[in-house]
């Protein structure tokens, strides 16, 4: 695989977010919220795209899920 081309220029050994999704089974815009966050080890912004390596693992992604209740389940506001 080639690599992307941006401006003119081949971009070898990277792919863009498009083809992360593909190969990652997730959205192109999970893709961009993980290169945004940081979590993509190697990838690379040129101008409004993300270059991202080959070789790159796909980020896990944690949710932590805040209900608003303290420990003692109630809701924080209450008091």
């Amino acid at each position: 695989m080639p690599g992307p081309t941006i401006g003119g220029m081949r971009m070898q050994g990277f792919m863009t977010t498009k083809e992360a999704a593909e190969k990652w089974g997730i959205t192109v815009r999970q893709v961009q919220n993980h290169c945004k966050s940081g979590r993509i080890k190697g990838m690379q912004r040129v101008g409004t795209n993300y270059l991202i390596p080959i070789d790159a693992l796909k980020p896990t992604y944690t949710f932590v899920y805040d209900n608003g209740k303290d420990k003692e389940g109630t809701n924080d506001q209450s008091r």
